[in-house]
């Protein structure tokens, strides 16, 4: 196959596998039965979305920030048109970009560090993976709410 045709396969794996943490978080969340499938398409939007970014050179953070952002903006215009409130459908479809294995990496590092000692190396991986997951978990919450700022404000901004 192509790489076009390759990109789209993955794409289309990333998305669909997105989906299913999405739609279980929503169901954990109690989300109307109506707004599940939304949810659900709304998780892979917003994980295959990032996932383009990274394949075209963004890195984890900026791409998840955007994903984020373009995850609020499609909550909020879901939420008017089916008559939920936005977090309904926006926070269920980011539960599957959170860093979880550099939260993971991190705390087995501090686990290393507690039984090992110091080492340098492992005070880098420790550092370097909390940072990331640091950035990543603010990129998902900034991008959260600046669509809902954006969208709501009733005054004009200058």
């Amino acid at each position: 196959m192509g790489l076009v045709a390759d990109l789209l396969l993955a794409l289309l794996q990333d998305m669909l596998l997105a989906a299913i943490p999405a739609l279980g978080f929503a169901m954990v969340f109690n989300v109307p039965k109506k707004a599940l499938p939304y949810c659900a398409l709304l998780g892979a939007i917003g994980h295959g979305s990032r996932m383009l970014m990274l394949h075209f050179g963004a890195s984890v953070e900026w791409g998840t920030l955007v994903a984020s952002i373009l995850v609020g903006v499609i909550g909020i215009y879901w939420s008017r048109w089916l008559l939920a409130h936005p977090k309904v459908f926006t926070v269920a479809a980011v539960i599957p970009m959170f860093p979880g294995i550099y939260a993971y990496t991190a705390m087995i590092a501090v686990v290393k560090l507690s039984h090992q000692g110091y080492s340098e190396a492992l005070m880098e991986n420790l550092v370097t993976n909390f940072l990331k997951a640091s950035f990543i978990v603010g990129a998902l919450s900034i991008g959260l709410s600046l669509p809902g700022l954006w969208l709501y404000r009733k005054k004009p901004m200058v």
